[in-house]
C-alpha cells in the first residue's frame, strides 16, 4: 500500500446558538458564532502548512450547503454519522481507510492554536505506533490517530463523551488492545470564557498573534469585554 496520510477535521455547521454554548453564555450568540468560524479557520490555514490531505468532517450531516458557503466548495467533505461523537468519529476513520489512506489523524476545531509541528509529529509518530493521542486539559483528548492497519473502533466504545473521563478511558481501552501509542504534549481546548482567556495569554507572543482569532479578541476587548492582561 502506497503510504498516503490524512487529516481529519471535525466541524460543526456555523449556525447561531449550535456552537460553542459555553462561551455563548459569556460573549453572546453572536461572539461566540464569528469566535468559532474564526478557530476553524485558523486551524485550517495552519493544516495548510502541514500539505497533508484535509477532510472536513461537518456536522449535522444535512448541512454541506452552508459549509460550502462558509468554507467553500473546493474543500474535500464528509458528513458526520452516528448517535454520538464516538461512532462519528469511528465512521469517519472508516471511511478514510476505505479510500486507502494508510495514516489517519482526527482533530477538532476547538484547537485553534495546535501547531503544524504537532500534527506532523503525530503522523510521523504512527510510522512507529499503532495509535497516536493528544490529551487536553480538560480530560479529554484534542486528538487520535491510527494505521490503517492497527485501527481499533473499540476506543470509540462505552465512553462517557464530554466529561473530565474520556482521556483516561480511552488510554484503559487502549492498553486493553494491547496497542503501541504515542502520546503528545498536553494541550488546552478552548470551551469556556476561562479557556478564552488563557488563549489570549499564552498567543501575545507567539506566532499566533497574529491569527484571525487573536484579532477578533482584540475587537472584544475593544468593546469593552475584559479577556483579563494588557
Amino acid at each position: 500500500m502506497v503510504d498516503q496520510p490524512l487529516i481529519l477535521l471535525f466541524v460543526k455547521a456555523p449556525a447561531r446558538g449550535q456552537v460553542k454554548t459555553r462561551l455563548a453564555a459569556a460573549l453572546g450568540e453572536a461572539a461566540a458564532l464569528e469566535l468559532y468560524q474564526r478557530f476553524v479557520q485558523d486551524i485550517l490555514h495552519t493544516l495548510e502548512q502541514t500539505g497533508i490531505p484535509v477532510l472536513i468532517c461537518y456536522y449535522p450531516p444535512y448541512s454541506r450547503p452552508a459549509l460550502n458557503v462558509w468554507l467553500g466548495p473546493e474543500h474535500h467533505y464528509l458528513p458526520q454519522e452516528g448517535r454520538d461523537v464516538g461512532e462519528r468519529m469511528e465512521n469517519a476513520f472508516r471511511q478514510a481507510f476505505i479510500r486507502d489512506f494508510s495514516r489517519v489523524v482526527l482533530i477538532g476545531s476547538d484547537i485553534p492554536d495546535l501547531p503544524a509541528p504537532l500534527i506532523n509529529e503525530a503522523l510521523a509518530a504512527l510510522h512507529m505506533h499503532d495509535a497516536v493521542i493528544g490529551p487536553a486539559r480538560d480530560g479529554g483528548y484534542y486528538l487520535i490517530g491510527f494505521r490503517n492497519d492497527t485501527f481499533f473502533p473499540g476506543v470509540f466504545s462505552g465512553i462517557a463523551w464530554s466529561t473530565g473521563t474520556v482521556f483516561r478511558s480511552t488510554m484503559e481501552a487502549i492498553g486493553k488492545a494491547g496497542q503501541r501509542f504515542h502520546e503528545l504534549p498536553l494541550w488546552q481546548d478552548v470551551d469556556t470564557i476561562e479557556d478564552l482567556k488563557d488563549l489570549a495569554a499564552r498567543s501575545r507572543r507567539s506566532a499566533f498573534s497574529s491569527s484571525r482569532t487573536m484579532s477578533f479578541l482584540a475587537e472584544l476587548k475593544d468593546a469593552h469585554f475584559s479577556l483579563g492582561g494588557s
